[in-house]
């Protein structure tokens, strides 16, 4: 399509068409431990996405066959005939970093890194608020689509069967019709009153982001000695902004913060656990919340960890009985995150807990959308990529002192 090669893996061949974001980041950092030719591929075909501005949207829609059904099916709205006008989790450093210290190739680093930086630059320029912190302007922007935590932003009562799913979705609906005219992916869309949050998701990936991105400029020899500066200074600022908004010192953990309503939101979900990744968050913060919560067999620590909604919560669907995801099933993603957040934090004994049942029910469920917390079912999408990630998990641990090579 026009002039570009591309070469991706959709997320489920029967569900997800097109080359979608953050899943095709972590595709790429599973296909580094098979096949790191694909991995790059997957990167560069992703990265023919980003605009001379910098924006990199949440889908590319190559099937040109399917474009018209993208917006109704996903609820989205199309930039540029084949784009997606909103973005996903910036996990793109994150992947390239992978992909690097698999097979170091220092030509491809350089032939990535311009177009990496364009797009960090963009998220700092254009969805940079007064709290130091991004904002997303509706929930899918999160990856955590209909987390319970949106519920009352969103005027969604937090019920337990299918008529969840089905308000979401017009939800939705609703706040892509506000949105439509003359919508760009830069355009200000907190004007509107419908939706704009700061989550610490979100927030915490870019962290980590930007401070791997620093290093990765750094290491460029096309680049100066202060090249990464902007990028290591901003990882410390975005820090101290999760610190100081969201840290609830009282209950330990962090809480997402609704921008509209000026006001934090307390639905216990990972994303409360997600600063354990973030390097610059002090350690004795994320030893409580990995104490406190991670661990704790009453909220996350469940047979087939983590649930994306803490087992406590009244939110809590661990059956997928409302057909509307992350509100209590587990994700490989989202525990490949906080693997590597643990191993950092020297908790190697709940790290290999966590990629041990990982493991597990992958092994056993399949390449499933997501996993039941309790009985290890397959819920949602099959053939479902990023659950490949079990494959860095399994490398990553044979490679622990005492583990096969």
């Amino acid at each position: 399509m026009d002039g570009f090669t591309y070469d991706f893996t959709c997320p489920s061949p029967s569900s997800y068409p097109f080359q979608w974001a953050w899943d095709s980041c972590f595709h790429a950092i599973a296909l580094a431990r098979t096949d790191t030719a694909r991995a790059r591929a997957e990167i560069e075909s992703l990265l023919h996405g980003v605009d001379v501005h910098g924006f990199l949207p949440h889908m590319l829609l190559w099937q040109e066959d399917l474009r018209a059904r993208a917006s109704q099916d996903f609820r989205m709205a199309v930039w540029d005939g084949w784009k997606s006008v909103s973005l996903a989790p910036p996990v793109l450093a994150r992947a390239i970093e992978r992909i690097h210290e698999v097979d170091g190739d220092e030509q491809w680093l350089h032939q990535v890194l311009p177009v990496t930086c364009r797009y960090y630059d963009w998220l700092h320029r254009t969805r940079r608020t007064g709290t130091g912190l991004l904002a997303i302007h509706h929930p899918d922007e999160s990856g955590l689509d209909s987390s319970p935590k949106y519920d009352t932003a969103l005027g969604i009562e937090s019920g337990t069967g299918p008529e969840v799913a089905r308000a979401w979705h017009a939800r939705m609906s609703d706040i892509l019709a506000a949105y439509s005219p003359g919508r760009r992916p830069d355009s200000d869309l907190s004007r509107h009153g419908r939706f704009h949050w700061a989550d610490v998701l979100f927030n915490s990936i870019y962290a980590d982001g930007l401070a791997r991105l620093a290093r990765l400029v750094a290491r460029a020899a096309t680049y100066g000695p202060d090249a990464g500066r902007r990028f290591a200074e901003r990882a410390e600022q975005v820090s101290a902004a999760l610190m100081r908004e969201c840290w609830d010192s009282e209950k330990g953990c962090f809480h997402d913060l609704d921008l509209l309503a000026a006001r934090r939101e307390e639905t216990l979900t990972i994303s409360s656990l997600f600063p354990v990744i973030v390097e610059h968050i002090p350690d004795p913060v994320a030893r409580r919340v990995i104490d406190d919560h991670l661990t704790n067999t009453d909220e996350f620590w469940l047979p087939y960890p983590l649930p994306s909604v803490a087992a406590n919560e009244p939110a809590f669907d661990p059956d997928f009985t409302t057909e509307a995801i992350f509100r209590g099933s587990s994700w490989v993603n989202l525990n490949w995150y906080l693997y590597w957040g643990l191993r950092a934090r020297g908790a190697r004994e709940a790290a290999g807990v966590l990629a041990a049942r990982t493991i597990a029910v992958a092994a056993s469920a399949g390449m499933r959308e997501c996993y039941g917390p309790y009985s290890g079912q397959g819920h949602g999408a099959v053939s479902f990529g990023w659950s490949s990630l079990v494959l860095d998990l399994i490398d990553a641990e044979a490679r622990e002192p005492g583990g096969e090579r």
